[in-house]
């Protein structure tokens, strides 16, 4: 989930990024966006809900939307009172019983799938990586940004507020660690003003599959991303593109 809020000194919006335990098998010690993987009591609401979307996409939001809670605290795309003590309560609870089914009866809350957007999908299926993921990024926008946020100490070390180009430059100076996927979208990101920048980006631009490929380009070896999707930058050299694995 990429998270926007407005910098409190203006400017362009701030971004919530964790860092990974250095112990995790993945991307251990990478600055990423908080998120995890879709379990099947997401698949089990999903189906039982209200909407529009396919039950796959519905699942997948349910699941971008509970991983935040567990991981930084902010209770986001929920109908009903949310106030920092409530979101604390409903993390609690989340983390007793990792579904969140029972957390929305509990809160006397309901889901709004609307309010995380889809912005891309990668799912680098053509390369030699160990673990592979089809991963979807959503994003919302919490305003103000005046919520409490907390790590949760196990998958993630780390837990920051900081605008797009300022997480690349970081990264650009060895202060932070970023794999190919986050550049590029930190990449596309640095260049909203504003979120409703990015939900028009997001209306012009379908999150369709991403899969990295190899090319060559004046005698290196390139990773590159089709060059139609929104992204400033479709590629860098293989040598210093770092990947989760």
């Amino acid at each position: 989930m990429v998270i926007f809020r407005h910098a409190k000194n203006g400017g362009p919006p701030e971004l919530l990024m964790v860092t990974r335990s250095r112990s995790m098998s993945f991307a251990g010690g990478a600055a990423v966006f908080p998120g995890g993987r879709v379990d099947q009591a997401d698949f089990d609401l999903a189906a039982q809900l209200e909407s529009d979307l396919p039950v796959d996409e519905a699942a997948h939001r349910v699941a971008a939307i509970r991983e935040t809670l567990e991981e930084t605290g902010l209770a986001i795309g929920i109908k009903g009172t949310v106030n920092a003590d409530r979101a604390r309560q409903a993390r609690k609870l989340l983390l007793e019983n990792p579904a969140i089914a029972p957390v929305l009866e509990a809160m006397d809350w309901t889901l709004d799938l609307n309010a995380v957007l889809p912005f891309s999908r990668w799912f680098p299926k053509n390369e030699k990586l160990t673990r592979v993921f089809d991963t979807r990024f959503y994003l919302a926008d919490v305003g103000t940004g005046a919520v409490d946020i907390e790590v949760d100490a196990t998958e993630n070390s780390k837990l920051y507020w900081i605008t797009a180009q300022g997480a690349l430059d970081a990264a650009d100076t060895g202060d932070l660690t970023i794999i190919y996927p986050t550049r590029r979208n930190l990449e596309r990101l640095a260049q909203f003003d504003d979120f409703a920048a990015a939900e028009k980006d997001c209306a012009t631009y379908p999150a369709d599959i991403i899969c990295p490929f190899l090319t060559e380009r004046d005698g290196e070896q390139w990773l590159c991303i089709p060059d139609n999707l929104g992204y400033p930058i479709d590629g860098e050299p293989i040598d210093g593109a770092m990947r989760g694995n």
